[in-house]
């Protein structure tokens, strides 16, 4: 399974981003995605996670409301839309994912800069 992510970039606060997440390598139906993030001197922290059947979502508690992550079964991608973004959402966002029996995510992408300016 391969992952690349897509979508960062420099965003005044209160502003939008959408970040993009093209898997390929597999087919998908049993497998779960996610972002997760880490701010520079901080741990890494979950953002968000989807069922690929079924779609079933979860969030973090820092971004529940904000964000929401989706996913296109057609074009084998899943995003993450970003609203109401704070300098505190600054931080490299990574694609992941994992077979849905499976404890921990085992593949990464590579992740893509979110820089929110006050």
């Amino acid at each position: 399974v391969q992952l690349q992510a897509s979508g960062g970039g420099l965003v005044q606060a209160g502003g939008s981003l959408r970040l993009s997440c093209a898997a390929s390598g597999r087919t998908f139906s049993n497998y779960e995605w996610g972002w997760f993030r880490q701010a520079p001197g901080k741990e890494r922290e979950f953002v968000a996670r989807i069922r690929w059947s079924g779609g079933s979502t979860f969030y973090g508690d820092s971004v529940k409301g904000r964000f929401t992550i989706s996913r296109d079964n057609a074009k084998n991608t899943v995003y993450l839309q970003m609203n109401s973004l704070k300098p505190e959402d600054t931080a490299v966002y990574y694609c992941v994912a994992r077979f849905a029996l499976d404890t921990s995510y085992k593949y990464w992408g590579q992740g893509t800069l979110v820089t929110v300016s006050s």
